[in-house]
């Protein structure tokens, strides 16, 4: 395959929302100290990429940094995680009392957030930024890019994506850590799934 391309799809690090598990979508958290220590930690560990692009919220663009100091980092605000709209900031016990939080809670993937996304309009926004990406490594002929997104981001990608079939909530993503895609660009394109897909930093090169 000579359009062959590796995408890198990396969580941002922990923040202070993370620590506090509030619900954060488009609220600004930053990076918590330990999150920024943990992102220094594993930085050395990480493959090279061409491009660097971001989701705009704070806490994404400051992992880009830390994670990759040499890169010139684009930030593209359709990698934005879900808008938890009225929800954003607060922790369970303050939502629970909420008839409408119990039912998104028990079928989060058709029930409303109010003043936020539905999951499908999530979907569309990130399935549209994804399109982009993949017409913006076809244009700049990239064989290797890395985003730097959120949690939701990165799970519907793979739920999509990946080569094994999983459910959105079966996928694991840890603050700072993500997956290496590797696929025809043009394969990709049509919609169609990756070939191989790996957990960076790979163990191997942590060791090596």
């Amino acid at each position: 395959m000579d359009d062959c391309v590796v995408i890198g799809l990396y969580r941002h690090g922990i923040t202070t929302a993370n620590e506090k598990r509030a619900y954060c979508g488009w609220a600004d958290a930053p990076l918590s100290e330990r999150g920024k220590e943990d992102l220094r930690a594993i930085q050395p560990f990480l493959p090279d990429y061409e491009t660097v692009i971001a989701s705009d919220l704070k806490r994404c663009a400051d992992t880009a940094s830390l994670l990759f100091p040499e890169a010139k980092v684009e930030l593209w605000k359709g990698f934005r995680e879900m808008n938890f709209g009225l929800w954003e900031g607060k922790v369970h016990h303050e939502l629970e009392h909420l008839a409408e939080y119990r039912a998104w809670v028990n079928d989060p993937f058709s029930s409303l957030v109010p003043q936020g996304e539905s999951y499908q309009q999530f979907g569309r926004r990130v399935r549209s930024a994804w399109r982009q990406w993949l017409a913006f490594m076809d244009r700049k002929q990239m064989k290797r890019g890395a985003i730097v997104t959120h949690g939701g981001v990165i799970r519907y990608l793979l739920s999509e994506a990946a080569p094994e079939r999983k459910s959105f909530w079966d996928w694991k993503v840890e603050n700072g850590r993500g997956y290496e895609l590797t696929a025809s660009l043009s394969s990709l394109r049509r919609g169609e799934r990756c070939i191989s897909l790996q957990a960076v930093p790979s163990t191997e090169r942590r060791n090596g």
